[in-house]
């Protein structure tokens, strides 16, 4: 079986075998559920609701706000208690609207609803994406109907589905590659009709061989669709380096896939895009990972958007011990908590929890010119040289040697031996350079 692949990258250790073979497990939230105005890229959406209304399962709560922006859904009944601002992954505090669940799940008339997606015109498609709240599920959280409606559709050649889930622990998308695989291949069949040039491509690491060949069985009959092996290698699932390997196509970070005629969307936007296209079922859940040495029982759930981490770890039995780090995503790319009073959001993948924190133990020294961060570095860029030029907040250097093309995997600093803060130092000096463009 060849498999496909790019330049650079790593190999952390994968952790996936805590809960790649338990089946997905759907929650029942207890609590009160919040739902941020703001969950995704572009403007937060306006409430449509106020303090004391009555809501239904599948009602839109927030419209949004603007071309780049996301309808918000509530994914249960209830009253309005509020619209306030709550703690999110950020770390800041955002406006959210929150609905006291009444536990009936009193339905919008006709959610659930089957329909003939082969009878409706482009237009309607991406209208009913739009309606549904739909957002990129990897991570991005760029609204779907805006990736969906290129200038032309007859330039997009390929429709890629990311089934790399590279990001160490993470397993939602196997568990959904296992469980829904119709459901994937139905929804890249909507994406395709949209693009009548295009070919579809499932791309999946090779770690994951029963995916793979469960979803070569059932596209082997589809002309226009074909599954794609990777190499399992980390960041083998960011979009540049997805779209190199599986197209041989390249692109920077001044360009959108669809300059390199693609569309790319991961393996839960793919499903949701079937569930709202034919199933006229809104995006209101997410399948969450939660794992790490510090939970009980890793494994991976369907939860409602809007409701509390607590409720996911207790799901999962609880710590083991009390956890020194707890992350919203993966260990690469995640975000360390503070707190476990968050909400689950459309960006929602991972809850990982740890009985030690290594990385606050390391002792960073000088820096010994190895050069492993220049060879990991999957933008062929030199790490050790932009660590200079950020110590120095020299913006001028960091943009001459392409600093602005870090992608932010971390791959420098996994394998730095002298234990050096790179990603952390190009984040805030990229930040800088960015809010200094836009004065």
């Amino acid at each position: 079986m060849g498999t496909a692949t790019f330049i650079g990258g790593i190999h952390p250790y994968e952790g996936k075998e805590l809960s790649k073979d338990k089946p997905v497990t759907e929650l029942v939230p207890r609590g009160e559920m919040v739902y941020p105005l703001a969950q995704h890229i572009g403007k937060p959406a306006m409430p449509l609701v106020s303090k004391g209304d009555y809501v239904l399962m599948g009602q839109k709560i927030g419209e949004a706000d603007g071309f780049v922006s996301s309808n918000i859904i509530s994914s249960v009944s209830g009253t309005v208690k509020g619209i306030e601002p709550r703690l999110t992954v950020s770390g800041i505090m955002a406006s959210a609207i929150i609905i006291e669940n009444d536990n009936n799940y009193k339905a919008l008339e006709g959610l659930g609803q089957k329909r003939d997606y082969s009878k409706l015109s482009k237009g309607e498609i991406r209208d009913i994406i739009k309606e549904a709240g739909l957002v990129g599920l990897g991570g991005a959280a760029f609204p779907t109907h805006v990736k969906l409606t290129p200038k032309d559709d007859n330039k997009i050649d390929y429709v890629i589905v990311n089934a790399a889930e590279c990001e160490p622990y993470l397993t939602s998308d196997y568990r959904m590659l296992i469980e829904e695989p119709e459901k994937l291949v139905e929804g890249l069949k909507i994406e395709l009709s949209l693009f009548p040039n295009a070919k579809g491509i499932i791309a999946i690491e090779d770690n994951k061989p029963d995916a793979i060949a469960k979803m070569q069985e059932l596209v082997k009959e589809e002309s226009r669709i074909e599954v794609k092996p990777l190499k399992t290698k980390y960041p083998q699932g960011g979009e540049r380096f997805l779209i190199y390997a599986a197209t041989g196509r390249k692109i920077n970070s001044s360009l959108l896939p669809l300059h390199a005629g693609c569309i790319v969307n991961n393996v839960d936007t793919v499903i949701s895009i079937y569930m709202a296209v034919a199933m006229s079922t809104p995006l209101m859940r997410r399948i969450v990972t939660v794992t790490g040495d510090a939970i009980k029982d890793p494994r991976n759930f369907n939860v409602k958007i809007g409701t509390n981490y607590r409720e996911l770890i207790e799901a999962a039995g609880g710590f083991i011990k009390e956890p020194e780090k707890v992350i919203s995503g993966g260990p690469m790319m995640g975000q360390a908590l503070y707190s476990l009073d968050i909400p689950v959001t459309k960006t929602s993948s991972a809850l990982l929890a740890y009985g030690k924190d290594r990385a606050a133990r390391m002792q960073s020294s000088a820096c010994i010119r190895c050069g492993r961060c220049a060879a990991a570095c999957p933008s062929r860029i030199i790490p050790q040289k932009l660590y200079e030029y950020s110590q120095r907040f020299d913006s001028e250097n960091f943009i001459k040697f392409n600093g602005m093309e870090c992608c932010d995997c971390g791959s420098c600093t996994f394998v730095c031996p002298a234990k050096l803060n790179l990603n952390q130092s190009f984040k805030e000096m990229r930040a800088s350079i960015l809010s200094s463009r836009k004065k």
